[in-house]
Parts: C-alpha cells; structure tokens; sequence
C-alpha cells in the first residue's frame, strides 16, 4: 500500500476494490467469517498471514490462499492470552516486513445471564474479543505509520449497540471494541491509518446453524429483523473487501451495520 491512496475519481472500478500486493493478517481464519475473508481477499489479490488455534483448518485456508495464486502462511496463536496476538504479530512482520491492512475477526461469546456469569468466562470474553484486537493493533500499526498507510477492521456485532439477553460479557466487549476502533482512528488517522467496524446481525457459520437455525431460537431474532434473515459469512467478507481496499479510503472510524435493519426500530 504505498503512501498516497487511490484517487478515486480516476481508474476502473475494480482498481479501487483490488488488494493487489497487500498483506493482510486475519484472526479467526480457520473457520466461519474469517476463513471467509481469507478468501475474498486472496481473490482480490492480496497475500494472507490466517491466524488461528486449528492448525489443520489454517493449512487448509493457505491452500485456498495459493489456489488463488497469492502467498499465504498459517500462525498458530492464542488470542485469549497476552503472548498470542504479540507472537502472531511478530511472525506475520517476519514473513511480509509490514503489514497493510490487519482484521481482528477472531471472537467468542460465552453466553450467560449476568447474574450467573464467572469471572473466568468474562475474562477469557474480554481477552479475546477486546484486548487481543489491542495488541495487535499496537504491533502492526507502527508499520502502517511508517509507510503512510493501513488498514485496520474490527469484526464486532450488533450486539455491541444494543441489548440481548444472556449476552452481557459479549456486549461489553464488542462495545468496548467499538469504542477502541474509534481511539485507534483518533490517534492514526494523521498517518493515512484507516481503522473501522463491521457490525453483524447473526451469521450463519456452521456454528450460527448450529445455535440459531432452531426456529424456537432463531425465530424470534428474525421476528424483529425488517430483513427477516440472517447473514452470510461472505455478505461479512464483502464489507471487509470494501473497508480493505482504496474505495474506502474517507471512511474512518465508522461503526457500520450489517443486520438487516435490526438496530433502525
């Protein structure tokens, strides 16, 4: 990503959504969402550092990164502890040098009322949905400031606008996440830093089918979505493409909304 942006009132469309030659990081690229923009990104050109805990689901989704003709390279790493996210950094700026655009997909949500929620249960939430997108924000934004130029997304949920029941630990940490993209913005955007947050409504990953294709559980979600649907995890992807690439070049700091409407009544 060179220092001067797009212009975008000049070129082909297509040149504006391209991610030819970046390198990204994406976290949770094992599965679901973050597999998902592995391969939106590999697809619109770009080199992939897929960050995860299953080892034998990363091979796979580099073997999807080459199949697209890009490099790609598999980090094992924790996010609910402190070394993790630091380790994925450090290995993902040895292998590209820097690093252009970085999502923070990589997410848990351990539901419970808030009077039955565990200390251990709130902790690990927070350490993997809030500070893990902190630390790595800190590692890799460095070499964004100093080429000029980078792009951050975080993957929240619309759970971290509004209220849901038993969702008390997840909506503190996907508000928190909220509010740090913001303070990333504050602080990056002189350097040409891009940092914004995607808002989803559910998405139906295998586990999303899992949990919510219950009509006694989905349905009444469904009920107060104007869409009368759920999401995919490419229309997720799509979004991640745009906020990745020269096209969104003007918008910063954005909470945006992904959830059929849900939010709007």
């Amino acid at each position: 990503m060179s220092a001067s942006n797009t212009d975008p009132g000049t070129g082909r469309w297509i040149d504006r959504f391209s991610l030819s030659g970046k390198r990204a990081v994406v976290t949770g690229a094992s599965k679901g969402i973050g597999l998902e923009i592995c391969s939106v990104f590999a697809d619109a050109g770009a080199d992939i550092v897929a960050v995860g805990r299953d080892e034998a689901g990363l091979a796979e989704v580099v073997d999807l990164i080459a199949a697209r003709g890009r490099r790609g390279l598999a980090v094992a790493a924790d996010m609910a502890t402190a070394e993790g996210p630091r380790a994925a950094a450090a290995e993902a700026l040895d292998y590209f040098g820097t690093v252009d655009i970085l999502v923070n997909c990589a997410g848990v949500a351990l539901i419970a009322p808030l009077l039955e929620a565990g200390v251990e249960d709130w902790d690990r939430t927070m350490a993997i949905n809030l500070r893990a997108p902190f630390l790595l924000g800190q590692a890799l934004a460095p070499g964004m400031i100093a080429q000029g130029a980078g792009k951050i997304i975080n993957v929240s949920s619309q759970a971290g606008v509004i209220a849901l029941d038993d969702h008390g630990a997840y909506s503190a940490s996907k508000g928190g996440l909220n509010a740090l993209t913001r303070a990333m913005m504050v602080e990056w955007a002189k350097h040409n830093v891009q940092v914004n947050v995607i808002c989803p409504t559910i998405i139906m990953t295998p586990m999303g089918r899992q949990v919510w294709g219950d009509p006694d559980k989905g349905q009444p979600m469904l009920e107060k979505t104007p869409l009368g649907r759920f999401g995919e995890p490419v229309e997720v992807a799509d979004l991640a493409l745009y906020l990745a690439s020269p096209a969104s070049d003007l918008m910063n700091g954005a909470i945006v909304m992904l959830e059929g409407g849900y939010t709007s009544i």
